[in-house]
This record gives C-alpha cells, sequence and structure tokens, in this order.
C-alpha cells in the first residue's frame, strides 16, 4: 500500500511543480494547493497505513502496540492543512487584487503593464 501512495506522491509533486512553472497565475495557485496536499499525504505515508491497531495507547500500557500507525506525522498534517489553507487564501487575495490592478494574469503581461488605478500621490503637509 505504501507503495502505491508513494506513486501518488511523485504524481503530485510532479503536477504541482509543472503547474508552479506557469506563466498563468492561476495555475500557480492550483499547483501550490496540490504541492500542499503532496505534502500532506507524504506526511501521512511516512507515519505507516495501517487500518488494524489505531494510534492509541491501551490502558495498562505505556508505549504503542508494535503494529500502531505513528500518531505524529496525523498530528503534522492537522497543522500543516491549516498553513497551507491559509497561505493559498492569501495568495489568492493578492493575485485577485493583482488582477484588478494589472487586467491580466499572465506574469509576462504583468512586468510591462501598468496599473489601470494609479497610486495616488503622497499627501505633503
Amino acid at each position: 500500500m505504501e507503495a502505491l501512495f508513494s506513486g501518488l506522491v511523485g504524481i503530485f509533486f510532479a503536477v504541482a511543480l509543472y503547474l508552479m512553472m506557469s506563466k498563468r497565475i492561476v495555475r500557480v495557485l492550483l499547483g501550490i494547493a496540490i504541492l500542499g496536499n503532496a505534502v500532506n499525504l507524504l506526511l501521512f505515508t511516512t507515519g505507516r497505513l495501517t487500518a488494524a491497531v489505531p494510534p492509541i495507547i491501551p490502558e495498562g500500557s505505556e508505549t504503542l502496540a508494535a503494529g500502531a500507525a505513528n500518531p505524529l506525522p496525523q498530528a503534522l498534517i492537522l497543522t500543516a492543512i491549516v498553513i497551507s489553507f491559509s497561505f493559498f487564501c492569501f495568495l489568492l487575495v493578492l493575485t485577485y487584487r493583482a488582477y484588478q490592478d494589472l487586467g491580466t494574469d499572465d506574469t509576462d503581461e504583468m512586468r510591462v503593464a501598468e496599473p489601470e488605478n494609479p497610486p495616488l500621490p503622497p499627501m505633503g503637509y
């Protein structure tokens, strides 16, 4: 089962890198979202994929059972989901604002485009 998930992680990373090298910002955003999911799946795979023994310490014992899944990657995934979602939302708002100002989502055109609403000059006192 781990081999299947390892292959899936590799495909996710390849697709994410391909999308992140695009000239369109929306594709870059999708690549970042897929990269976050690839990292989460990688962490999940490293914690052993077992359905038989949950990562709970039985009563009267001080350690996990021998075949139990590792709970640390599962806790890291919860944190990584929150961080990747907030990062994606920040980039989405940043992209939307850049599209409003520049009128394009092509990175080559963004370099030479002038803002539709130029900034106001500073007020002197």
